[in-house]
């Protein structure tokens, strides 16, 4: 296979370390032909992503400059969802039929590998079902008159186009093949997929996640320009300015309980940011089971009691540090009650801890029910509802049970 030339290259690192859209930006500059030599470089998800942003006439002008196969590919891999197998396809090069000799498939390799890396042949049927795989060394050994369906490995593994990628990844973890077949529904072979890409696009998914939990949208990158990065993330601040409202509504209604014992202003950061740890683990495990696919449809239940228990016990054991911290607190500065106090501090880090962990592991699966992506913001909503709660409950107890 040939090198891209300097520029090219340079294109290329300009291009992946760019979201998408920015991507599409600085591909439009250039010309049909340069657009495609950048794609073709990148990894299939990048670069369907890129072309899906780019504006109608210079997404043509690119997919009819690129080779005839890989521009068919581009454009039936626009048919499947995103973040699916389809998006990853590449054409397949090196593909025959059952009566091929061993010796003209050789000779059709020779000529292939010049401008394509191969791992495996192919062998399918004249409607384009596949028959069979072809490893190099079995190819090598084998008689040279001997048709390919003698050589063939039959009913080969394949994956399917319209795989979510978190589903594909447990289904070839155990087998560590360089390259997978896609098939359609009939069995025809539409594209390949590589390992290395397939878990490359998964790690991309992966690494956005942080991000999504506080509002940063899954393609920004370090180069992405500050107006459009601000664009992305201003709404989602919007919306947590006024999720703290509700926090600080709370704090507001319990006012003259604050003038009346001001020991409790102190304890509102510890309770609030003790719940909010416990829900962001909670969160954290939640969506690691959704990406990995350990967390299977039915197993909500046992995730979110799992959660409830962990927060019961974690508030029940930092709950007496806390309470003690509030009692010791409240002695030193001659406060009556401090036992009750320290009572109150215990009771509401308990309960906090358990709603917190609860909520952790109830969000994300609440924004999937809806259809939308488990990561998404998650970090804001799992904040209200900690600090609502801990406060909430730390400041109603303190005003039932004190005097």
């Amino acid at each position: 296979m040939s090198q891209p030339d300097p520029d090219t290259e340079s294109l290329v690192s300009a291009v992946s370390h760019r979201d998408a859209e920015a991507a599409a930006d600085l591909l439009e500059l250039e010309s049909g032909a340069e657009g495609a030599r950048v794609l073709q470089e990148l990894n299939p998800l990048i670069a369907q992503r890129v072309l899906e942003e780019m504006e109608e006439a210079p997404r043509a002008a690119v997919i009819a400059s690129a080779d005839p196969a890989q521009a068919r590919q581009w454009i039936s891999n626009r048919e499947h969802p995103e973040d699916s197998v389809g998006w990853l396809m590449e054409p397949p090069p090196a593909v025959f039929r059952p009566d091929d000799t061993v010796a003209d498939t050789i000779e059709a390799l020779r000529g292939l590998a010049k401008s394509a890396f191969i791992t495996y042949g192919y062998v399918t049927s004249e409607e384009g079902r596949l028959l069979g795989l072809l490893v190099m060394r079995d190819l090598m050994l084998a008689r040279p008159e001997s048709p390919l369906s003698d050589v063939m490995l039959r009913e080969p593994f394949s994956l399917d186009p319209d795989l979510e990628l978190t589903e594909a990844m447990k289904r070839v973890v155990h087998r560590h093949y360089p390259v997978y077949p896609v098939c359609d529904e009939d069995g025809r072979l539409i594209g390949l997929v590589r390992g290395q890409t397939l878990f490359e696009a998964r790690a991309i998914e992966i690494s956005a996640q942080a991000g999504q939990m506080v509002g940063v949208e899954e393609g920004e990158r370090l180069a992405t320009p500050v107006l459009r990065s601000l664009r992305s993330r201003h709404p989602w601040l919007q919306l947590n300015l006024l999720t703290c409202f509700v926090a600080a509504a709370v704090v507001g209604y319990f006012q003259e309980t604050l003038d009346r014992i001001l020991v409790l202003a102190a304890f509102l950061p510890v309770l609030a940011g003790q719940s909010g740890n416990t829900g962001s683990q909670a969160l954290a495990v939640a969506l690691r089971g959704m990406t990995l696919g350990d967390l299977a449809r039915g197993q909500e239940g046992r995730l979110i009691a799992k959660e409830g228990l962990l927060g019961l016990l974690n508030g029940a054991l930092v709950g007496i540090s806390a309470g003690a911290g509030m009692w010791i607190y409240a002695r030193m500065n001659d406060m009556p009650h401090a036992l009750t106090l320290g009572l109150v501090v215990w009771i509401a880090m308990v309960t906090s801890c358990v709603v917190s962990g609860v909520s952790g592991a109830l969000i994300p699966l609440i924004l999937r029910k809806f259809g939308a992506d488990p990561a998404t913001a998650s970090g804001i909503f799992l904040t209200t509802a900690t600090d609502v709660i801990s406060m909430g409950t730390f400041l109603g107890l303190a005003a039932l049970l004190v005097p």
